[in-house]
């Protein structure tokens, strides 16, 4: 199945954009205790929130409400410092939006919700059409194909959907489509989730961006207010509109080969760690290296990354991302990606890691399958990743086995000395 879609040169003037940016993130923990979870770290350089960031600035849109919440001191500061590419005299602007409390003394109570109360920011838009984003998905997406689609079937609402394996879809919200692909059904994080027609195993899930014209949404958004219920575009308000308005379904396909696109919804710590680990892959499925769909980051000025005393065997960097700052001195980093200003001593090995900003590896020790906030340091001769029952005394350890180290965590004593 296909949504075919006249090419699109610019970004629609009357639409919208909001990005749900509010969620509090506790299937991230312990890395979102300090932060919101799309100002968590990813791939180095970047935050979850710059990819879809960058999608709206690739795609012409530059006018962006950002619906912010929980912890969101680490979101302001990155948006200020990363994001102050907005000219005021072109009117273009990203404004993070707190609850404002506006129809009552509540915070966000769910996606739905948080554009029931910013309403009063679409009165001021009037825009025909709004484009809701979440924050915290990986990919990247040419947004005016979805919104010529939209504009094209003459929706109610549009739902970007990617193809997925079945037992991914578990997790997500699964569109029934017809041979138009218009919506007939949906289910949210279903056991059972239905199969695409002739693809068994297969399932076409909900990318949780929406394109809405504005009075459905305002008066969906409205009567779910008013509903006892979860407040959720895919738990309620999505399938409240199935059957009684035109809701289709926008299937996000690569445009250079035409296969499902990369897309990930980074829900827990094993999805985030699975996808850093695809960035070194041999051939990553998220080509970060595309001049015609550049990831804006915010880097702290660093000096280039350094390789010393690495040209003996069991030392350098293999598959692996070396931000700037980085120091790897005769040391072994294997199928990693480490942030900025990241320091790993001689003797040490890290194997399969993501390393946040200013993480120091010292003299000797062993990290595999680790995950390690900022600023943290791991003492000459420790061992993590490598024997769970002793990990799961001082770490995190995820249900897949990934062991993730928190800021200020409790000392980590090395349990062998260091070689």
């Amino acid at each position: 199945m296909s949504s075919p879609a006249p090419p699109a040169s610019a970004f629609p003037t009357r639409t919208a954009i909001m990005v749900l940016a509010g969620g509090q993130g506790e299937r991230l923990y312990p890395l979102t205790r300090d932060r919101a979870k799309p100002a968590v770290y990813f791939g180095g350089i970047y935050r979850i929130i710059d990819f879809t960031l960058s999608n709206c600035v690739n795609s012409g849109a530059r006018r962006i409400l950002l619906l912010s919440q929980y912890k969101s001191l680490s979101l302001d500061r990155h948006l200020r410092r990363g994001w102050d590419i907005f000219s005021s005299e072109l009117d273009e602007y990203i404004y993070a939006i707190p609850p404002q409390q506006r129809m009552g003394e509540q915070f966000y109570l769910g996606t739905a919700d948080a554009i029931y109360q910013n309403i009063y920011s679409l009165e001021i838009e009037k825009p025909e059409n709004v484009l809701i984003l979440a924050g915290d998905h990986i990919y990247k997406m040419d947004y005016r194909p979805l919104l010529a689609f939209h504009l094209e079937t003459d929706a109610d609402l549009t739902v970007a959907c990617v193809e997925v394996d079945r037992e991914y879809a578990k997790a997500l919200g699964v569109a029934v489509v017809d041979e138009d692909c218009r919506i007939v059904g949906f289910q949210e994080k279903a056991a059972e989730p239905q199969d695409l027609p002739g693809k068994p195993g297969r399932c076409l899930c909900s990318m949780g961006v929406y394109v809405f014209k504005t009075e459905p949404l305002v008066k969906a958004v409205i009567e779910d207010a008013k509903a006892n219920t979860a407040h959720d575009f895919g738990r309620d308000v999505i399938p409240a509109l199935v059957g009684s308005s035109a809701v289709y379904a926008y299937n996000f396909l690569d445009p250079d080969t035409g296969e499902p696109a990369y897309w990930r919804d980074i829900g827990t710590l094993d999805i985030y760690f699975e996808a850093n680990m695809d960035l070194v892959a041999p051939l990553p499925p998220l080509n970060l290296y595309d001049p015609q769909w550049p990831i804006r980051a915010c880097v702290e000025p660093c000096p280039p990354a350094r390789l010393a005393r690495c040209a003996g065997p069991g030392t350098g960097a293999e598959d692996s991302l070396i931000s700037s700052g980085c120091i790897l001195d005769a040391a072994h980093v294997v199928r990693s990606v480490l942030s900025p200003s990241v320091r790993v001593e001689p003797n040490a090995e890290v194997v399969e890691c993501v390393l946040f900003p200013g993480v120091t590896v010292k003299e000797g020790a062993r990290l595999r399958r680790t995950i390690v906030d900022r600023d943290v340091t791991i003492p000459a001769g420790t061992e993590i990743g490598h024997d769970p029952d002793r990990d799961q005394r001082t770490v995190t350890l995820t249900p897949k086995g990934v062991a993730v180290v928190p800021r200020m965590a409790p000392q980590i004593t090395a349990d062998r000395p260091a070689r």
